[in-house]
Parts: C-alpha cells; structure tokens; sequence
C-alpha cells in the first residue's frame, strides 16, 4: 500500500475539506479519468483496493496512473485510554480530495470498456465521482 517514505512533521494538523480542487483537476496523463465529486480524506487501502479493481476488469492491458497519493498521517488514540496525555502516534496515510480532483487516469484501452471498469472501481470507494475523457474536456 502506499505511504509516504518519510515527512517533515509527524502529526499534521487536520485541517479542513473546503472548497474545490484548483489543481489536478483534468485529465492530463491518460484519455479517460475518474474524477471525485465530494470531499473525502482517501486512505491507503481504498486506493489500493481501486487500483486493483481497475487493473484485474482491464485484465492488465492499457497504462493505468494514480493521481493521488496519501501522504497526511492520521494519529489514532489506543483503545479504552482516558482523554489526555498528548496527541496519539500515527496510525495510518490519507490523501486528502476535494471535489473536482481526479483519481486515477487510463489509455491504451476502449472507452466502453474503460468506462466499465472506472464504473466498478467506483463502487470501492465512499465518494461520488464521474467518468470523463479528454474529449470532453
């Protein structure tokens, strides 16, 4: 799974989930792209489990990118602790998406069948999100 090698600060401050994406927010790389229509933190895990879904429906044919990388530590508390005693050790990485953003991109493969496997890649992942081309765009 991904996760940053090494950061700057252990414990970043949470910060907020407004606004919309002003970067990252078209397809560059490939022709078609998954783009997010909701604010969310990603974790590690649903990128993972995503990448996955897309690669095994395309049957590892085409070039697949991933435009988002987790690189916020989240820090969790032990379990049953009393509240206090200092912020708790980080516990896992999200990318944190703001609407607009896009996910993941592809080339090499048809649109239909393109659009069938962004469309069950989908279904890992907690958000709203669209398909699009760079037609469209």
């Amino acid at each position: 799974m991904l996760s940053p090698k090494r950061t700057k600060f252990r414990k970043p401050h949470r910060g907020r989930l407004r606004g919309v994406a002003t970067r990252g927010n078209t397809v560059v790389f490939g022709d078609y792209g998954l783009q997010a229509l909701e604010p969310i933190w990603l974790t590690s895990r649903q990128i993972e489990a995503t990448r996955r879904t897309i690669t095994r429906y395309v049957k590892r044919v085409g070039k697949l990118w991933i435009r988002v990388f987790p690189d916020k530590s989240i820090s969790k508390k032990p379990p049953e602790t009393r509240m206090g005693a200092g912020k708790g050790a980080p516990d896992h990485s999200v990318a944190v998406i703001k609407p607009g953003h896009m996910l993941f991109e592809m080339a090499g493969v048809p649109q239909d069948v393109a659009y069938q496997a962004m469309k069950k890649a989908s279904y890992k992942l907690p958000i709203k999100t669209k398909f699009v081309s760079k037609m469209e765009v």
